[in-house]
């Protein structure tokens, strides 16, 4: 019998008869293992390294993040090999028990509703969808019935076994069983002879697979939602039902992510932007287009001011540019090009078009190149609190995350080479300042480069991307910051170093970059006079901190679930008088802690003194002051703190030094 060669991955190699499959190895290794083993990795060695994508590694699961594929475990090994045995503490094995999940939904589906016509079904984070055609919508009771057949099935331990049929036999199979959308796929995806296929019980299904080797180990899963969806996401398509589930490995597990999903919920920043008095979306006036509201506006100025006051600490200049500008200027820096679908369209003035910015960069370009520039003038730091407008559709505008009309915190960077990587560092150091004085002390950190094996698609040299690239990983290495390589996920006009702050509850959230950009300086012809008299093309660095201030303002009401530090809170304290006879005490009060700049309310409301309370805790307000004839007759306050309660009473003199210190300290409770 014909043996292969198995490396495993502490570098012994086995040599086994070939068709052994990759759960025998691991039994030989150890039960434990086998019992464990959900699907194996596998890496082509020998002759046939260069050769994955044929002969036995076709029709097989994309590739793993590594470049390694993905088998399954009673699958035949037909040559040499690398092998890794996956269990769940591998990435890669998620992606694949969420797969056969998703299978055991449509197995279910298939059961009870046998006259629906399949979609996809993937893996997605935390979980999985499947799309299914049915004349009838899916309600929740619907979803009870399936989710109960889905753990009937899980329980019976069916196995899921791939099967390969000729392209000419699975057509008619589904033909057959009228299932176009599968037909369709078979017809765009399957280029082999054979047609791989994995059948779970009775239901099978069209797949390249893998999948783990049973249903038993699906255990904690929920169904979580129905939503419409067009077949292959085109409209005009037919519309689908998804049914979108959470599946993890224990029910520990998903009860950890229910319940992160219920706090999600709880702090949702449109929710407690209506209960909060923060800001709205006017019907009237368009979606996605957001007011301020008093109280919003103000914490939004609180943002501001400390980032002004930032920026000119650290020498950026302070600009402003219009918010509409000649279509020419869009025409010239490629927007129109590469840009277009996210543009509102052109508005013609006095017979020319002139076009709503959807970015600051031309402006500053434009100021840049108001005068010729010496290298003794370089680096030059340009930042704008600018308002852009971009067309994003209506299906995906969320709150004052994803909105039309937003208020981008811009700078850009023009500099000499030798200048670049100071520049870098600098720019990084402000996003880590940014992140602590709002709070945030956990972050990721992603450089993103171009993909070297299509150089076509991106502007600039392999020189410019080498010498940039270096640069950025240069500086995070000098920082100490560690960071994610991102190949081939750069702009087309260079590389970038994202930063995502991780909120209160674990969620990552974009924030920071700092971009290079190959592709502006040379349009715009931009150039600077060097130390030797000729003229050369400057660096241009794209800098963002907050990205956009609605979008951070968002992000900020989930963090704190709407209860802000004592800096940024609205009202930072609110009066709540016994009764009427001490009002004229209460509004001394009141006007003492104006005088030193303490933002202040007075609750004059004929309310007894427990709804007083209430509703100021309702509004997260740091501080209550609760004033009785007891505190009048000492010239005291009786201070209450919104989530540490009593804390007793105070003089006045000592309760406004303490809440000045909290505030001039921007003091994170």
């Amino acid at each position: 019998m014909d043996q292969i060669h198995v490396t495993l991955p502490d570098g012994s190699v086995r040599e086994v008869p070939k068709g052994t499959t990759a759960l025998e190895i691991a039994r030989s290794i150890s039960p434990r293992l086998a019992d464990a083993a959900l699907v194996a990795k596998v890496h082509a060695t020998g002759e046939n390294g260069a050769k994955e994508k044929s002969g036995i590694f076709s029709n097989s699961v994309d590739p793993a993040e590594d470049g390694g594929l993905l088998f399954d475990l009673r699958r035949p090994l037909e040559q040499d090999v690398k092998l890794q045995i996956l269990t769940e503490k591998d990435p890669d094995a998620l992606y694949v028990f969420r797969h056969s999940a998703a299978h055991l939904l449509a197995a279910a589906v298939m059961e009870l509703y046998p006259e629906v016509k399949l979609g996809i079904g993937p893996p997605v984070e935390n979980g999985f969808f499947y799309e299914f055609l049915r004349d009838k919508p899916f309600v929740p009771e619907d979803l009870e019935k399936i989710e109960k057949k889905m753990r009937e099935l899980a329980a019976q331990d069916l196995q899921n076994e791939r099967k390969l049929l000729p392209k000419d036999e699975a057509l008619k199979l589904y033909q057959d069983s009228k299932q176009l959308f599968k037909c369709e796929l078979i017809e765009e995806k399957a280029d082999e002879p054979l047609v791989s296929f994995y059948s779970t019980g009775k239901f099978i299904d069209f797949c390249r697979g893998p999948h783990i080797p049973s249903t038993k180990r699906i255990q904690a899963f929920k169904l979580m939602s129905v939503a419409g969806s067009y077949w292959k996401g085109q409209e005009g398509n037919p519309q689908l039902q998804r049914i979108y589930a959470a599946a993890f490995y224990n029910q520990k597990q998903l009860d950890e992510y229910l319940h992160r999903l219920e706090e999600a919920k709880r702090r949702d920043h449109r929710k407690l932007g209506a209960e909060l008095d923060l800001f709205s979306v006017q019907e009237e006036a368009g979606p996605g287009l957001i007011f301020w509201h008093p109280k919003g506006g103000l914490i939004r100025t609180l943002i501001e001011n400390w980032l002004r006051d930032e920026l000119l600490k650290r020498d950026y200049d302070l600009v402003f540019t219009p918010h509409i500008m000649r279509l020419d200027l869009w025409k010239t820096s490629g927007h129109t090009g590469f840009y277009k679908d996210n543009m509102f369209g052109p508005v013609k003035v006095e017979k020319a078009d002139y076009q709503l910015k959807p970015m600051n960069c031309p402006g500053h370009i434009l100021i840049y190149k108001a005068k010729l520039r010496s290298y003794r003038d370089l680096p030059v730091r340009l930042a704008e609190l600018g308002t852009v407008y971009r067309y994003e559709r209506s299906g995906v505008l969320h709150g004052l995350l994803r909105v039309r009309g937003f208020t981008q915190d811009d700078a850009h960077i023009f500099c000499t080479p030798d200048q670049i990587e100071a520049e870098v560092e600098a720019c990084v150091d402000f996003a880590f300042a940014v992140m602590k004085n709002f709070g945030f002390d956990q972050f990721e950190v992603e450089l993103s480069d171009w993909d070297p094996k299509h150089p076509e698609n991106y502007a600039g040299k392999a020189e410019d991307w080498a010498r940039a690239t270096e640069a950025l990983a240069n500086t995070m290495a000098r920082m100490n910051v560690p960071f994610r390589l991102m190949e081939g996920e750069a702009a087309f006009y260079g590389p970038k170093i994202d930063i995502k702050l991780i909120d209160a509850i674990g969620r990552p959230w974009q924030l920071g970059t700092v971009q290079f950009d190959f592709n502006l300086p040379a349009r715009f012809k931009l150039e600077f006079v060097g130390e030797d008299g000729a003229r050369h093309e400057p660096l241009m660095v794209h800098r963002a901190l907050l990205g956009s201030v609605k979008r951070f303002f968002g992000i900020l009401i989930e963090h704190y679930a709407g209860a802000f530090p004592l800096w940024l809170a609205p009202v930072q304290v609110e009066i709540c008088p016994v009764s009427e006879k001490v009002q004229d005490y209460a509004r001394h009060i009141h006007q003492t802690l104006k005088g030193h700049g303490i933002r202040v309310h007075l609750d004059e409301r004929n309310e007894k003194l427990p709804a007083k309370i209430r509703d100021a805790q309702m509004q997260k307000i740091p501080y209550m002051l609760v004033l009785g004839p007891k505190e009048a007759e000492a010239s005291t306050v009786s201070v209450r703190h919104r989530t540490k309660g009593d804390l007793g009473p105070r003089q006045i003199a000592d309760l406004v030094a303490a809440l000045q210190e909290e505030i001039s300290t921007r003091r994170i409770q």
